[in-house]
């Protein structure tokens, strides 16, 4: 079983707070899948205003999340680590689909599938769970390109 605790995570991702969505990694093969995690709290910055009164994750936050994992799995993949050379953008999303709301105090998990990576471009299918129960699907796409 291959984990990631947060610090080997921020080797992977260029993303920070507020906008890390990946606390850990439970289990990964590259060029297959990876199986992460991002704990709900109620101090999340989006909570403010989304909604006061029932703190919901916002879907395209629950997206973000799945593709951030699918980064890790992507550099993972490719056998190199994030620089301020290059990143992965996430450039599709197919078949998004919003099952059961995901509230402070819920665990997501991420689990993504890598369906296909091809010069750079990685296609994902992809579940956000919670309690088992799948709260989001989609497919997505990925894309390397040089930022500077």
């Amino acid at each position: 079983m291959n984990t990631m605790d947060i610090n080997e995570i921020l080797k992977y991702l260029p993303h920070r707070y507020p906008f890390l969505l990946v606390d850990r990694v439970l289990d990964f093969e590259p060029g297959k899948f990876i199986h992460a995690y991002k704990n709900i709290s109620i101090n999340e910055p989006f909570f403010v205003g989304h909604f006061p009164h029932y703190p919901v994750l916002p879907g395209v936050l629950i997206m973000e999340a799945l593709a951030q994992a699918a980064g890790i799995l992507s550099f993972k993949t490719l056998g190199i680590q994030s620089d301020e050379n290059s990143l992965f953008f996430f450039v599709g999303i197919d078949n998004a689909r919003f099952k059961k709301p995901v509230t402070a105090g819920d665990q997501l998990h991420l689990h993504v599938e890598l369906v296909r990576h091809i010069r750079g471009i990685g296609k994902y299918k992809t579940e956000a769970r919670v309690d088992g129960e799948v709260v989001a699907e989609a497919e997505l796409m990925s894309a390397k390109r040089d930022v500077k």
